[in-house]
């Protein structure tokens, strides 16, 4: 069920919000470079997912939060903790300035990023 040139693919549509919300772009299977995912339906090339580059999906995930939460800075203690929580679940932490870059974000000094980080870590564990 190759869909005619110019008209979407239904499998297109359904897996666009999962890629817009890594910050993705989609392509054309036929313009697929070498690191992007051609996703196939029914043996047949689809659609090409074009993944962003980490720190490009920090600034991505940064701005979603933002727009979920306000202006990151304006928020609570308890708000900003809950924000780097979310952050570390999704690997934020592991990119180059990935704390700088989060805290700056936050409006917060690195070393509170860090506070956030070593007590969340401690509940867990503790719990």
């Amino acid at each position: 069920m190759t869909a005619p040139p110019g008209v979407p693919h239904p499998f297109a549509d359904a897996v666009k919000p999962l890629v817009d919300a890594m910050g993705g772009e989609m392509v054309a299977p036929g313009q697929a470079r070498g690191d992007d995912v051609v996703l196939s339906w029914e043996g047949e090339p689809v659609v090409a997912v074009r993944l962003p580059h980490l720190a490009d999906s920090l600034d991505h995930l940064l701005a979603d939060l933002q727009r979920r939460h306000g202006p990151l800075p304006a928020l609570g203690r308890k708000e900003k903790q809950q924000v780097v929580r979310i952050l570390e679940e999704r690997g934020a932490f592991s990119v180059r300035h990935g704390v700088e870059t989060v805290a700056s974000a936050l409006g917060v000094s690195r070393f509170t990023v860090y506070n956030y980080l070593n007590r969340e870590n401690a509940a867990r564990d503790d719990g």
